[in-house]
């Protein structure tokens, strides 16, 4: 019983500790989309390379074109607001 239970313990931190370790992945825009009947514009942009998209598309009713944000560089920008100060309060 004793074992089990640190074999348990010794598994959940395992665990634990991957979960830690783990950082985001970076958010990238891929030049390549694919387009069409299934999707919104700008599509599925998911393909580093033209061919990359014309292997996924190919047998669907779709086509590949450029990413329009990495085309004409309009690369979304940061979400994040900048703080605001608060405001003093006053006393009386």
């Amino acid at each position: 019983m004793r074992k089990t239970q640190l074999a348990l313990l010794t598994l959940g931190a395992t665990v634990l500790a991957g979960f830690v370790t783990i950082t985001p992945a970076a958010a990238r825009d891929y030049p390549w989309c694919a387009q069409g009947g299934e999707y919104d514009y700008p599509g599925e942009c998911a393909y580093s390379t033209y061919e990359q998209c014309q292997a996924s598309v190919s047998g669907r009713l779709l086509f590949c074109g450029p990413n329009p944000f990495v085309a004409y560089g309009q690369a979304p920008q940061s979400r994040l607001q900048p703080r605001r100060r608060p405001r003093p309060i006053a006393t009386y």
